[in-house]
Order: C-alpha cells, then structure tokens, then sequence
C-alpha cells in the first residue's frame, strides 16, 4: 500500500509542475562519462561484491538470509520460525508459495541487481586508463561474481533472461527481455569462470575474501557436477586439490564459523560479513531470530523441519553441536534454558557480548568450503568408475574431521551416491546446498523428500523450479511461466 501512496504522489507531483518542467536537460551523466579512474574502476567491483551481503532498501541480504529462504526454507531442512507472521516466509516453509511470494521476488530483485552492477564494470572498466593487470583482474572479479549469480538463476528457475550489457535505451520495451535456455546461460557462467580462472591465487591485506582463480575452478566444477559432465568436473576438482592453493579442512568444524578464522584454508569462497556495521553494511541474519526470548514457548529462530534432521547425527558426531544448541545459559535468571527443538546455531557470532544480540551477526558466509570439493570428488569418481578408494579416502576425510567412524566399504555406486548426499546433508546445514542438491538429483527426487514432511506436504512436482516473480511477467510481456505455475 505505502508504495502505491508514493506513486500516486509522485505522479501528482509531476502533474502539477508539468508546466515547469524541463524535457531537454543541458545534460546527463552516463556510466561512459562516470568510469574514467582507477578509482571509479576499484569502486565500481566492490559496489558488486556489496550486492551479496547488503540490500539497498535495507532488506534482508542476499547472502545473509534471503537466498537461505529459498534453499533452507524452502527444502526439506528447515521451517519458519513459528512467531514469524510473514505470510509469503510461511508459504516457502509449507511448499505453498504462489508466484506472487514476496520472498520468490526479493531473491530475483537482488541476484539480478548484482548482475546489473558487474555487466556495467564489465562493459566500462576495459576503457579505463590504468594499471593492465588491475583492470584485468577487476574485470575477472565481476565475471565471477555474474557467474555466480547466474548459477543461482539457472538452478532456482532455470530458462531466464541473460543479460550481459546495461540497457543503453530508457524505453521500457526495448528493455523486455525473453527467457534464454538454461543451456545457454550455462555456457555463459562456463565462459565468465573460465577468464576468472586466471585471478590471483591469494590476496593480502584488506583484498583477502576477493574471489581468486581457486574459487573459479571451485565454481566450475560445481557447474559441472550440476550438468553431470563429469569428466570437467573431474578436471576442475582435481586443479582444486593439486593446484597448490593450500586448501584444507579445519581441523575443528566450529572454525569453519568463527570470527577468528575467517577466510581460513578451507574458505575458498566467503561472502563477508562484519559484526555491528549497521543496516545497510552487511548484516547477517541467519541467527538474528536466536536469542530473541528465553521464552521455551516461543521459538523465535528458524529450525528444523523436524527432529529427524537432529537425529540424523551420532552423539559423537562433533558437526552435530556446531549446527545446533538445545540448552543455553539466561544470565538474567542464572539458570539453563532447554529448546526443543533444536536451533541453528552455525552463524552465531560468539564474539559479541551480550551473547543475546545477533541481529549483527559478523560471521562470513561460506559459499564453497574445502569439505565441498572433497565430497564433489567422492561424488564425480563414483559416477564415473563406481566407489573406488580415492572417492571413499575423500567422503572419509569429511567425516574423520567430524570424528565418526570410516564409510562402510563394499558399497555398490547407488548407496555409495545415497552416502555422499547424506554426507552433504548434515556438512552444509544452512550453507545454501540443500535445495540445489535435491533439485539436481532430477525426477521426484525433491517432492519425495519434502513430502515426508508434516509441514511440507503442499509439495508438488513443479517445486523442482521456483516460479518466476509475477511482478516481472507483469511488466514483462514476453516472460512465460515455469511448469504449473
């Protein structure tokens, strides 16, 4: 309502002062005109990198809950919270959004603004007289952060527009764009990564966390193992693992998600997040709900969907109280507070004080771990030859870091597959996998597994896609739905 208020306003407005309107301005600024330093270039990549952890309305962000909406929410992992009176955060929750979902919308706005921002440092930066091996290595940033961007297009709703260039014309048609094969913007993010290939393997100082030439091929081979062309992936995931990046698994999961470690030997790639930083400069909300009420009532955090999630973890499985917390210490009452069930305790940042507040959570996001390549490569050597010893020495560094015993040997490929994405399952609560890894798996895979569920029983068929934003088919005359939708 408050937006078509502002409309109506603005149109009022511009109705009565029509007469004093100018229609030919003396002049504009265009992004030609603006890109001319070293320094616009510089600002110009970290105003794409800003578009996964903040929103400029002061929204969730992208990377710090809105994208675990869908992935988390929407999966067979994780429900709202039950004080949550967001209608459009209970639909994903229940598998019974509709086009029109806000959440659906939000998602779509934020992944194509950073898009929007990269096409623009692409198209502008390479005019720019400075330093050659900055402005080539700024370029293959943006092309990595569109690439990823676009992965996340093409998984939630597969054919989409691809759009590589800022809009040159303000007529509205003009700017109608039709859906573009899934195939082909899949050659796209292989071609964005491929040049990305080429960045830095480290950084320094303030530029640690820029995406490297490690995180490309990381990228990559996430691509392929979602196309199943295993073969590529084979090759991405072993320049990981012996290209000398120095990559490798904590030693405790608990640093994977701790201020003190972030950006460690098995972040390949993070969304950085800091503590305290205010609205608009990178707010991680995947915990803010946590520690509202010690009220054992009123749940006011997301949780699992049920308590087979939990269950799933052996007692001595170390990833188990990492991932969630049952008990917590109420310092204003000097007593311990049980929660049943669970809650997510992965982005907690520990570091602020009182413990209470997460609302500025500083923990980064983990995009692509080192646990990830290594259960991608159980995954692709057993899809190409069977369970052999290397795919179960690599499923079994995951789960001896997690302090459980090895896999069972003698598996035949279907169980040997069945035990690597139940190992992926329980490593990446809350990392943004789970919804991706039940929609690639193809066929019912997904709506199986969500109609197990109470609280997901509104699951059909269709669910393997999320429908495209209503909002855009409305203004966009040549977008077509996905099926059954």
């Amino acid at each position: 309502m408050k937006y078509s208020i502002i409309l109506f306003l603005l149109a009022t407005g511009l109705f009565l002062s029509c007469n004093k309107l100018d229609e030919n301005p003396d002049s504009i600024v265009t992004a030609s005109e603006f890109y001319k330093t070293r320094a616009d270039a510089i600002s110009s990549v970290a105003a794409i990198y800003s578009t996964l952890n903040t929103d400029a309305a002061g929204d969730f962000p992208l990377y710090g809950r809105n994208l675990n909406l869908l992935t988390g929410n929407g999966s067979d992992d994780q429900i709202f919270s039950p004080s949550n009176t967001n209608t459009d955060v209970r639909a994903l929750g229940t598998a019974t959004y509709v086009p029109a979902n806000d959440r659906i919308k939000k998602n779509w706005q934020q992944i194509y603004f950073g898009i929007s921002r990269a096409n623009v440092a692409i198209d502008n930066i390479p005019s720019i007289d400075f330093d050659t091996t900055l402005r080539a290595r700024l370029i293959r940033e943006a092309k990595f952060i569109r690439a990823l961007l676009y992965f996340n297009v093409v998984r939630l709703w597969g054919d989409a527009p691809l759009i590589l260039h800022d809009p040159v014309s303000i007529d509205v048609n003009a700017q109608k764009v039709k859906r573009t094969s899934k195939d082909s913007i899949y050659l796209q993010i292989i071609a964005d990564l491929t040049d990305a290939a080429n960045l830095p393997k480290t950084y320094t100082g303030s530029d640690i966390g820029r995406a490297t030439s490690g995180a490309a091929h990381a990228l990559l081979a996430k691509v392929y193992v979602t196309r199943r062309d295993w073969p590529n992936a084979q090759v991405e995931l072993n320049t990981v693992i012996n290209g000398g990046y120095g990559y490798d698994l904590f030693a405790n999961f608990l640093d994977a998600f701790q201020q003190a470690t972030k950006n460690g030997k098995e972040h390949i790639f993070s969304v950085q997040f800091g503590t305290n930083l205010g609205a608009k400069n990178s707010t991680q909300s995947l915990s803010s709900g946590n520690f509202s009420s010690f009220n054992t009532a009123v749940y006011p955090g997301d949780q699992p969907a049920d308590s087979t999630l939990y269950q799933l973890f052996s007692a001595n499985d170390t990833r188990r109280d990492v991932t969630f917390f049952t008990r917590l210490y109420n310092a204003a009452t000097g007593q311990y507070v049980t929660f049943t069930p669970a809650r997510f305790a992965k982005f907690i940042d520990y570091s602020i004080s009182p413990l209470t507040n997460q609302a500025q959570s500083g923990i980064n996001f983990p995009v692509i771990r080192y646990a990830d390549i290594l259960l991608l490569q159980a995954e692709v050597l057993n899809e190409r030859n069977g369970p052999t010893a290397e795919a179960y020495a690599a499923i079994n560094r995951v789960r001896s870091r997690a302090k459980i015993a090895d896999l069972t040997p003698g598996l035949n490929q279907d169980d040997f597959r069945d035990s690597v994405f139940l190992e992926r399952r329980k490593e990446f609560i809350q990392e943004g996998m789970r919804w991706f890894d039940l929609s690639r798996r193809g066929g019912s895979y997904l709506y199986d597994a969500l109609k197990k569920l109470p609280a997901k029983t509104g699951a059909a068929l269709k669910d393997t896609l999320y429908p495209i934003p209503q909002s855009e088919i409305d203004i966009n005359n040549l977008l077509t739905n996905n099926p059954g939708w």
